[in-house]
């Protein structure tokens, strides 16, 4: 069941991020989020973007969500995706099942664009990543230090909808506006 996260997910969503900062290189945090930390950014995504969790028999296997691509005006039609599954729910469609959902609204919301940096190697998540249709855009060397070694970011992007891109587009409609509007 892929659904709309809430703040009392927070605790299940620090579990499953909190090894992928300390024990790998995918993310570039440092320290890993505590409880109150990752229940703030719930609060703060879900003014404008969605946060969605999936859950597996009533237990959290992962979670996904959007962002602002960058602050400036002229790209607010652009967001940055991430989804975290949980190492027991690895390979079972979960991180698909919540892009899917996750796309879906954003193309709803009339979002243009979406980008996902992946740090490498991840031939995990680059697979996900192609497989929804992300394209490669290009790489940033040695952008993130972590663990003793620098690491290359791979960005990719797609596109969200049919979007005709010869007029100004509509703004984006705030992810609480289109949960309203849902029967």
């Amino acid at each position: 069941m892929i659904r709309v996260a809430i703040p009392q997910d927070a605790a299940a969503f620090a579990a499953i991020y909190a090894p992928i900062v300390t024990d790998t290189h995918i993310s570039f945090e440092e320290q890993a989020p505590s409880v109150d930390e990752m229940r703030g950014r719930i609060t703060a995504t879900l003014v404008s973007m969605p946060w969605l969790a999936a859950e597996i028999d009533a237990r959290i296997a992962g979670f996904a969500y959007a962002a602002r691509h960058r602050e400036r005006a002229g790209y607010r039609w652009s967001v940055d995706v991430s989804c975290y599954v949980d190492t027991h729910f690895r390979g079972r469609g979960v991180g698909r099942a919540l892009y899917e959902r996750l796309l879906r609204i954003l193309d709803e919301q009339g979002f243009y664009r979406a980008y996902a940096g992946i740090a490498l190697p991840n031939d995990a998540s680059v697979g996900l990543h192609h497989a929804l249709g992300f394209e490669p855009i290009g790489v940033y060397r040695r952008v993130g230090w972590k663990a003793g070694a620098w690491y290359d970011v791979a960005w990719f992007g797609r596109d969200l909808g049919d979007r005709n891109e010869q007029r100004k587009p509509s703004e984006p409609i705030p992810f609480p506006q289109i949960r309203a509007s849902r029967p």
